[in-house]
């Protein structure tokens, strides 16, 4: 996989390049709440301008239904580059149309663009080939050179990401390149003992990181909406609680597996409990009952580990070698249930382990209650791709990089 600095060593000054970022950054309105993404790839935009590059930034942001949308536009997160970056950063308010190659033809040696989101354009997450394919190929005609630095979207099979690379002359990021070496250290040469701790919502969506890490880890520990499924496959009340029934048998024979393998799996002993989801708008007192994790009542929902969880992970953690944390442990937004996912993030700090913060929700959770982001080993830009990775899976947007 070629570096930016291969690049550097034939030559990028004066050349148009295309550099994938990911720039999906949480919005409230129009205001930025969660800059993390766009610092990551900063230093790879500004190494390019450094050597004098003609800078062409592109990204997603969102979900919109393949056409413009203005709730997703990029224009907050190009204005918040250029305030990073410390200098002007153009924007496109199109992807392939008359705005973008005006603004890129206007680019002198060392300026940056921004294009507006990708996903306005059918094409870029479209499942056919073909039409992905010409996407890509309008795309290609605005660059002379790829570096692919969105790692929080190379697991997924889009023009940007996986067809562009092909047509070009590419080669990884510094990002990539950094987020892939600390995956390595997670699949590859474990310091052990080495503790997974996972939250989130659903538990479906981290099946098959559950089922390859039970060959890897020596501990499981489960929070947040998730660990809910997995009380329940123990024949525990949830009440209202997050719950996929269709999970249990999955959850059920994922509990044998680490007995067998003499992994710990390790779920909550207690529980903060209410009938009412908490108001995230004005953060108004919840006021949260504390129960047994195997005493939820019924007309009463999970959303938070309690302080014995608390207490237990962090004994878990304390003589961790290593420690990949993906997942809010619960409703971390709110300041009554923001406890257990604080305590992770210091069980981490506390350890002398080399601990990876796994993208997404933990991210934004570590940043939002006020953690030194450089105290962890690493914080991801990518939070699927980095399940996906220790899924086993092979990531489009790598493979593409490969060649």
């Amino acid at each position: 996989m070629k570096t930016i600095d291969d690049l550097a060593t034939e030559g990028v000054a004066g050349k148009r390049v295309f550099v994938r970022a990911d720039l999906n950054v949480p919005l409230d309105g129009t205001t930025i709440t969660d800059d993390g993404r766009i610092r990551a790839v900063a230093p790879t935009i500004a190494k390019l301008a450094g050597l004098g590059a003609k800078v062409i930034v592109a990204s997603h942001l969102g979900r919109p239904k393949g056409a413009p949308d203005p709730a997703f536009s990029l224009a907050p997160a190009a204005e918040r580059l250029g305030e990073i970056l410390g200098q002007d950063v153009a924007f496109a308010t199109d992807t392939v149309g008359e705005s973008a190659a005006s603004v890129v033809a206007g680019l002198a040696d060392g300026q940056v663009a921004v294009l507006e989101n990708l996903r306005f354009n059918a094409g870029e997450t479209s499942k056919d080939d073909a039409e992905r394919g010409a996407f890509a190929d309008q795309l290609a005609r605005l660059a002379d050179l790829y570096v692919g630095d969105g790692f929080g979207a190379v697991h997924r099979k889009h023009a940007s990401v996986f067809d562009l690379p092909k047509r070009l002359p590419h080669a990884a990021g510094d990002l990539i390149a950094t987020e892939v070496g600390v995956l390595k250290k997670l699949t590859e040469d474990v310091k052990r003992p080495y503790v997974v701790v996972l939250g989130g919502a659903k538990v479906s969506d981290k099946l098959g990181v559950i089922d390859n890490l039970l060959k890897k880890a020596d501990r499981i520990l489960i929070g947040g909406g998730m660990a809910y499924t997995f009380l329940a496959a123990k024949g525990h009340e949830v009440g209202i609680s997050l719950l996929q029934k269709d999970q249990i048998p999955v959850c059920l024979e994922y509990l044998a597996q680490a007995e067998k393998r003499g992994v710990e799996f390790v779920l909550p002993v207690d529980v903060l409990v209410s009938a009412d989801f908490p108001d995230l708008k004005t953060k108004a007192p919840a006021n949260p009952d504390l129960v047994a994790a195997d005493a939820i009542p019924a007309d009463k929902e999970g959303l938070d580990i309690g302080p014995k969880t608390r207490e237990l992970y962090a004994a878990k953690l304390a003589d961790a070698g290593t420690v990949f944390w993906n997942g809010p442990m619960g409703v971390f937004e709110h300041p009554d249930y923001a406890n257990g996912t604080k305590a992770v993030a210091q069980g981490l700090l506390a350890s002398d382990a080399f601990t990876v913060v796994g993208g997404g929700d933990s991210a934004a959770a570590v940043r939002l209650l006020g953690f030194d982001e450089n105290a962890f080993g690493h914080i991801s830009t990518g939070g699927g791709a980095s399940l996906e990775y220790l899924e086993g899976k092979t990531l489009p947007g790598l493979a593409a990089l490969e060649d």
